[in-house]
């Protein structure tokens, strides 16, 4: 059966209906489509027997569901129509929601019901429910609806408001006055939720010394109090404001403006800059535990021989100052008598690698992505000379890029089902990547797997990671619930104590020295960096500004020149004249327009 994922944009929840369609072993296209007429185009090349729309802001054209079943992806339950779903179920504290699979017709989500999945709200933003609980509840009833669509039998049942199950309604558009904070009056708790309700998408616009910023990535802070609607305290890009009941730290900001015209997302402290020279920076030692709520986003914890060394980095971006302090947390795991360390990365994203929107708003793009990725390379570098401990990574959240590459420096990698992993860097403009990924990812699949890896830009699920060696094992979930990261996090305590007290343990460890010292012989680490610092080198300063240009589009979420993120073997259907030559292309990528770039840097400056 062919199926035409028809998608706005390539977002997690696309992919991850790309790799759980491919693994059934359907026939499967993905298009991103923000017209009628790309959609019309995309429709005819391949043909489709079955539409599915993941993740859809544009209403599908009439002459389309009309000739062809489009089942719509809609995180609501039976009966929520509206654009911003998610936000009133957050807004009005609903205990439970859900995903249904609606057919398309004239009136957006009032179509024939395919399936539907509900599961238990928790505590989070929109932006992490999306990647977690939606994201699991979505494939279930996309699964179930593909297959009833498939037998030719199932007829979906039409919305009838009366039934009792049919719980929603519509919902219109949420108006930025709805959810506006009142710094004088509102809680902790409902500022808390209004921020949560609009992250990341738009965003919940406040007010700042005058100026109008969106604000992201709210936490509570449990000690800390001030004068309501001021900002009392900084710590690692954060900003805490104080309420009428406590204090919020908000990590994030956008300046009011469009993200094409620059206005993006970065951290707090970095937007505001010199307006908080008098604030206080209030860190929090790593491996303090914290007897109330706070803001932290790297700690370190210890138990039964085991060190925990947690991060949680906004969208999985990771600055050259994240990295840094990584390092940190890393080197002082490293120097504690424990047996096993645990890389324990968040629950919305393991890691991105490099953070793309702190380099495009630096003054030099180029000496900042070169210090960025050095940063990470030391990271990385730390993790493989950790020859006196055994090392897991644990990934909860998916993991692209850079931000694969980083757990692959440690002995066995965990996944848990459901997630997305993107081992390659190609599709932003032809980056070659470093992370010691020559290194590391060869070894776990082989240098013809890892080459097809990195050089075909797809998601991997991690059935497909565990069956090639990319990773050793997957965490088996108890189904949609709120305990399903405690349930994660249990699981891989577990797994690591067993291995700190197993027989066999010094052995292992002794084998992990000797490797190490073995592949030291063979080729030096150090030699391994520098090839692919080389053809970094050639990204950032190089003659082709490939990487500059596809960077600053996704950073801006422009369209990229030449349809820039066509990959070559994923079926996008977009009918780019330039395709064919992205095919022939080792770069994996299409033209670009020449722009003057900064001369490449000498190696003597690195």
């Amino acid at each position: 059966m062919k199926i035409l994922l028809l998608s706005s944009a390539y977002n997690s929840l696309t992919q991850l209906a790309h790799v759980w369609l491919k693994a059934s072993h359907f026939e499967v296209a993905v298009a991103t489509a923000t017209t009628a007429e790309t959609m019309r185009q995309a429709v005819t090349q391949f043909q489709p027997d079955l539409i599915l729309c993941p993740m859809l802001a544009q209403v599908i054209p009439r002459d389309i569901w009309e000739n062809h079943t489009c089942i719509i992806i809609h995180p609501g339950i039976a009966g929520d129509r509206g654009p911003n779903s998610l936000d009133w179920a957050i807004l009005n504290e609903e205990k439970e929601w859900g995903v249904i699979a609606v057919q398309a017709e004239e009136h957006v989500d009032s179509g024939p019901l395919w399936a539907s999945y509900q599961f238990p709200m928790r505590e989070g933003s929109k932006s992490s429910l999306y990647r977690d609980e939606v994201a699991q509840a979505a494939m279930q009833s996309m699964m179930v609806a593909v297959h009833r669509f498939e037998t030719g039998l199932f007829v979906p049942a039409p919305l009838d408001y009366s039934r009792p199950e049919v719980r929603g309604r519509y919902r219109p558009a949420l108006k930025p006055a709805q959810r506006q904070i009142d710094w004088q009056n509102d809680r902790v708790a409902d500022i808390i939720k209004k921020i949560r309700s609009a992250d990341g998408q738009p965003g919940l616009l406040d007010d700042i010394g005058g100026e109008p910023f969106y604000l992201h990535g709210a936490h509570e802070e449990g000690t800390l109090i001030g004068v309501p609607g001021e900002i009392i305290a900084k710590r690692h890009g954060a900003i805490c404001r104080a309420a009428v009941d406590g204090a919020v730290w908000i990590s994030h900001l956008r300046p009011k403006g469009r993200v094409a015209d620059g206005f993006i997302k970065l951290p707090a402290t970095d937007i505001l800059g010199s307006l908080l020279d008098n604030v206080p920076e209030v860190p929090v030692a790593l491996h303090y535990s914290t007897p109330t709520k706070t803001y932290r986003d790297i700690w370190y914890t210890e138990r039964n021989d085991v060190g925990y060394v947690n991060f949680r980095f906004y969208n999985g971006a990771m600055g050259t100052g994240h990295c840094q302090r990584l390092i940190e947390a890393v080197d002082y795991a490293k120097s504690r008598p424990t047996k096993v360390i645990v890389l324990s990365g968040g629950r919305d994203f393991f890691s991105n690698g490099i953070h793309l929107n702190l380099i495009e708003a630096a003054t030099n793009p180029a000496e900042e992505s070169w210090r960025n990725i050095n940063a990470m390379d030391d990271l990385v570098l730390s993790i493989l000379t950790a020859t006196d401990h055994y090392v897991i990574a644990a990934l909860y959240g998916s993991a692209g890029a850079g931000g694969v590459m980083l757990p692959l420096a440690a002995d066995r990698v965990f996944a848990r089902e459901g997630i997305v992993l993107n081992p390659h860097y190609k599709g932003m403009g032809g980056l070659y990547g470093s992370e010691y990924w020559t290194y590391s990812l060869p070894k776990r699949v082989g240098e013809e797997l890892a080459l097809q890896l990195t050089e075909q830009c797809l998601p991997n699920s991690v059935e497909y990671a565990k069956s090639i060696g990319m990773i050793d094992d997957i965490i088996i979930q108890d189904g949609c619930c709120p305990s399903n990261f405690t349930g994660f996090q249990e699981q891989i305590v577990r797994v690591a104590e067993k291995l700190a007290h197993a027989k066999e343990f010094n052995a292992l460890l002794e084998q992990k020295k000797q490797t190490r010292e073995a592949d030291e012989k063979v080729k030096p680490l150090e030699q391994f960096r520098m090839e692919e610092m080389e053809e970094m080198n050639q990204n950032f300063w190089g003659e082709d500004p490939a990487y500059h240009i596809a960077r600053s589009a996704f950073v801006r979420k422009l369209p990229r020149p030449g349809n820039l993120q066509c990959s070559a073997t994923l079926k996008l259907v977009c009918g780019n004249a330039q395709c064919e030559e992205a095919v022939q292309s080792s770069k994996n990528r299409c033209a670009f327009s020449p722009v003057a770039l900064p001369r490449r840097r000498a190696a003597a400056n690195r």
